[in-house]
């Protein structure tokens, strides 16, 4: 041995600049110190250590030449595996130089008699800016005693031969001998662990944090082993954006025997609230200070003990700058979980239960596994998409994911079961979705749910909302220069929720609750999205036969010979009540984070059937909501004459459905190819209703919309609405740009006209008959009770 070599480095000795002496877990280490964080005493073995040891015990040049065999034919699984196992007994039989044993020994004795210990692997290239090995060589925790501390050394070089390990570096192209630096460190016994990324690793996004944490040891978040709480904070307020609470079915504490023990927590524990606001703005902070120190963002794990916060490792995120693809379309959602790793994939099933059953994915195959620790490397490398029942998406298996570019869902809670050998699926990893079928790919869409909204290229008085079935893409169309969402349609939204199940046969089983969660959770995120623009929930449609199609939709749903004019919408509600209350539950739930949302109350015939209706409104926690803005459709003729006597009862919202409204008009089924060319949105009998019902609206101060596709594909029929003077149109978030265009150029030409009369008419004339343009100045108010944006 070479009495000159350095062995053994305190860790507050260290800096980046001996990354390659120390690793990188250990120079990280040393820089947290330097930057005063909260950091376990320690020391670290380096890596000569290591050689020298293999070098002693006379294995270093068949362990090298065994290791270059191995990383050059890392793709034949099977006999990878045995190579692992010699190079591994190798090192096993080296064992630990005398001399570098008395130095680590002295290290530890002077953290303290018999003290506890965590010894972590710091491969040389592990943890730099390009690579990150996510766990992939071996943790020891709970290490007390000298026999035990000499014994976890061992096994950390060991962990450089494993089979993972190996592939991973042939994956990486890193040929050269690989030698392994130790951390040793004070045990933090910890109640509560996690990790916290300074960026979020699902969509690069870099003004928040993303914090993942379980109860006692930070293992069980880090191997996925549970599917930890998620928490999302903002960097300039440090408050929380996002919590999501995980299934923590156990927990990892120090044993009696000194040894990690398992512990099983009851479905109240596994399901309670790892940290505090306070907590999470502690780890934030530190997170934050890490990445401030280091100049890049940052991968760090933490532990809480004794309500005093440590970190215990900090790394650069290898994986950033993602963009996330425009959502599927027509194809059924098998399986939902957390977005871990970005990118669509398509491909056959294949569940597995165990990595040793690895050799049964075929090349381009979806893996699907309750948990994927590292020892699924070699395996992951060969699936074109990973999907797990457990784990958070900063769990091992999602970094090593994201980093070889693997689509990937985690805490998807029942894959395993839902999935199944031979399906053809699409993962899209940056939803956190699985759907039925091949999904050909698309442009991808750069999303943030920070983003700005863009300004529009047109400035209109009219104001131009969206119609929304679903919140998959409610954070993309919200960064679009819309006005808001004027239909917000509930049918698809309470389909998924539903499950395929009729809402009846979820009250029979009691299961009525996870119904009013699911939409409490698809309605939020919109109305998140989009505040403080406004978003108009429309009550469900559904007619009967659509609902009969639902499981169990037989036993509750009459037969009907024309479900389109029969038992739906506002009558619905009146005979079916306690229905129409878990939606408004829902509703009132929303609310109290997003009072930006209003309710719809579709296919209204009679003044009686909405009179009862909003009285079911008034005694629910929605109608006792302040400023709850309430609408009608406009959709059976009828609502041209009742309409003064609804907004009368309170409405101060009509919006036209212009399909339904010209069906009843013409007699047309607005679904018939037979009759196709009788169905005319711009026919003078459909007009003439809606310029009665936008009148009436313009005259008793509520604001009028209507929803449909003419608006922005027929010039003429937008000019009737903007000369009518209604105050917006809701269109698909595909047609808003055009919409704007088209209206823009109508208001124009309204403008121009007025402007042109004026200066011919006599002025006592065109005071006392003024031209549409004039109007609007004297008329509602507009939406939401604000000023009108342009005088026209």
């Amino acid at each position: 041995m070479d009495s000159d070599v350095t062995y053994v480095r305190d860790i507050s000795t260290l800096t980046i600049a001996d990354a390659e002496d120390a690793g990188g877990k250990g120079a990280n280490m040393g820089e947290m110190v330097a930057a005063h964080l909260p950091v376990p005493p320690g020391f670290v073995l380096l890596r000569d250590c290591y050689r020298d040891s293999m070098r002693s015990g006379g294995v270093d040049a068949e362990l090298n030449a065994l290791h270059r065999e191995a990383l050059a034919t890392a793709a034949d699984t099977a006999h990878l595996a045995e190579r692992c196992k010699r190079m591994q007994g190798l090192v096993h039989k080296a064992g630990v130089d005398d001399a570098v044993r008395r130095l680590i020994l002295s290290a530890y004795h002077e953290l303290g008699t018999s003290t506890v210990v965590a010894v972590r692997s710091s491969a040389t290239g592990e943890d730099g800016a390009d690579a990150s090995f996510a766990g992939m060589n071996a943790t020891i925790t709970n290490v007390s005693g000298d026999d035990a501390l000499i014994d976890a050394v061992v096994r950390c070089w060991m962990s450089l031969f494993s089979p993972r390990v190996v592939t991973y570096r042939a994956s990486r192209g890193f040929t050269s001998d690989p030698a392994m630096a130790v951390v040793v460190q004070q045990m933090v016994n910890s109640e509560k662990a996690g990790v916290a990324f300074t960026a979020d690793p699902s969509n690069g996004a870099q003004d928040r944090v993303v914090i993942e944490g379980a109860f006692g040891l930070g293992e069980v978040v880090v191997s996925g082993e549970v599917e930890p709480d998620t928490y999302i904070v903002a960097k300039d307020t440090l408050a929380p954006l996002d919590v999501r609470l995980g299934h923590k079915a156990f927990k990892i504490v120090r044993g009696a025997d000194g040894h990690d023990a398992p512990v099983d927590l009851d479905d109240a524990q596994a399901d309670s609230r790892v940290l505090s606001d306070e907590e999470l703005r502690s780890i934030a902070e530190l997170a934050i200070a890490t990445e401030r120190h280091n100049g890049c963002p940052q991968d760090t794990e933490w532990a809480i003990e004794d309500g005093k916060t440590y970190l215990v490792q900090a790394r650069p995120i290898t994986t950033l700058g993602h963009t996330t693809p425009p959502p599927a379309d027509k194809h059924v959602v098998l399986a939902r979980g957390l977005a871990a790793a970005p990118g669509i994939a398509s491909g056959k099933v294949r569940v597995l239960q165990t990595p040793d059953e690895g050799e049964r994915l075929q090349e381009g195959e979806i893996l699907v596994a309750q948990m994927t620790n590292p020892d699924w490397l070699p395996t992951i490398r060969r699936a074109a998409a990973l999907v797990t029942d457990t784990g958070g998406m900063t769990c091992h298996a999602a970094i090593v994911a994201r980093e070889l570019g693997v689509p990937c869902v985690v805490g998807t809670r029942t894959a395993t079961r839902d999935l199944h050998d031979g399906t053809m699926v699409t993962v899209d990893g940056a939803r956190g979705e699985v759907v039925s079928g091949r999904v050909e790919k698309k442009a991808a869409v750069t999303t943030e749910r920070s983003a700005p909204v863009a300004a529009p290229s047109e400035v209109t008085g009219t104001k131009v909302y969206v119609n929304l079935a679903m919140p998959d893409s409610a954070e993309s169309v919200a960064a679009q220069p819309v006005d808001g969402v004027g239909l917000l349609r509930a049918e698809f939204m309470l389909t998924e929720a539903l499950g395929g199940r009729h809402p009846r046969d979820l009250i029979a089983h009691g299961e009525q609750g996870t119904l009013v969660e699911k939409l409490v959770a698809s309605v939020g995120r919109i109305a998140a999205a989009f505040a403080p623009r406004p978003v108009v929930y429309r009550a469900t449609d559904f007619r009967s036969n659509e609902f009969r199609g639902l499981v169990g939709g037989e036993a509750y749903e009459p037969v009907e010979h024309n479900p389109m004019i029969g038992y739906r919408g506002c009558y619905r509600y009146v005979s079916e009540p306690d229905l129409f209350a878990l939606e408004l539950e829902a509703l009132a739930r929303v609310r109290e984070q997003s009072p930006n949302v209003a309710l719809m109350i579709p296919f209204v015939r009679t003044r009686w059937e909405l009179e009862a209706c909003l009285s079911l409104v008034d005694k629910s926690p929605l109608g006792r909501q302040r400023g709850l803005h309430r609408w009608v459709m406009a959709e059976v003729p009828s609502v041209v004459h009742w309409l003064p006597s609804y907004i009368g009862m309170g409405i101060d919202g009509v919006s036209i459905g212009s399909n339904d409204l010209t069906q009843l008009v013409l007699g047309v089924d607005r679904d018939s190819d037979v009759c196709s060319e009788l169905f005319d949105e711009s026919d003078p009998a459909v007009l003439d209703a809606i310029g009665q019902i936008i009148g009436t609206a313009r005259r008793m101060g509520i604001t009028s919309s209507l929803c449909g596709q003419a608006p922005s594909t027929n010039p003429a029929f937008a000019e009737h609405l903007v000369r009518m003077g209604i105050t917006s149109v809701s269109v698909n978030p595909d047609a808003a740009a055009s919409a704007r265009r088209v209206i823009a150029a109508a208001e124009r030409r309204v403008l121009l006209a007025a402007a042109e009369w004026r200066n011919q008419a006599p002025a006592a004339e065109w005071r006392n008959q003024a031209p549409a343009a004039e109007w609007r100045n004297q008329g509602p108010a507009a939406e939401w009770r604000n000023p009108t944006q342009a005088a026209r």
